[in-house]
């Protein structure tokens, strides 16, 4: 029996993966999504046989060894590193002010350039945490074992079970 952050690694690779796909053959359309220890979600307008045959090809993909696959630009994890360096650097900027709101507001170029270099160095950041903690590209025994369509709050969703 794998652990629950195990599970959620292999989930999150697949989820990834099964995205990355839908952006290839749905260029322009929107999708996103969400996994956890049981499975994963995938929000956007398709249709669950669609789905299912993509999700299918994802998983063979990733078990043939694209790992590559399981990175996704617009993973949450990039968006928290990119957030945390900006704050970091943002507070880096104020060290040494005075209390007066007018030496606050002198730093706002010298806060603006600290958080635009954070932006630009910590983006490599993202993906590569994305390989070394929050993802894995390698699912192993994953299985699909269920596709069920939803509507959250008038999004169309499938949420997707898994059993490792």
């Amino acid at each position: 029996m794998s652990s629950f952050i195990s599970r959620t690694r292999r989930n999150h690779g697949l989820e990834h993966a099964t995205l990355n796909l839908l952006a290839l053959s749905h260029p322009g359309k929107s999708f996103a999504g969400h996994s956890d220890g049981s499975g994963f979600w995938i929000l956007g307008k398709i249709s669950s046989q669609e789905l299912t045959r993509t999700i299918e090809d994802a998983l063979a993909r990733l078990r043939a060894g694209q790992a590559n696959l399981a990175i996704h630009k617009n993973c949450g994890t990039n968006l928290l590193v990119s957030g945390f360096a900006a704050g970091v650097a943002g507070t880096a900027g104020l060290i040494g002010v005075g209390h007066k709101t007018r030496d606050k507001i002198e730093r706002i170029p010298l806060i603006t350039l600290f958080s635009v270099a954070a932006l630009l160095l910590s983006r490599p950041l993202g993906p590569l945490l994305q390989r070394e903690v929050t993802v894995n590209a390698d699912p192993g025994n994953l299985q699909i074992i269920g596709i069920t369509r939803h509507s959250l709050n008038g999004t169309p969703a499938h949420r997707i079970r898994t059993q490792a």
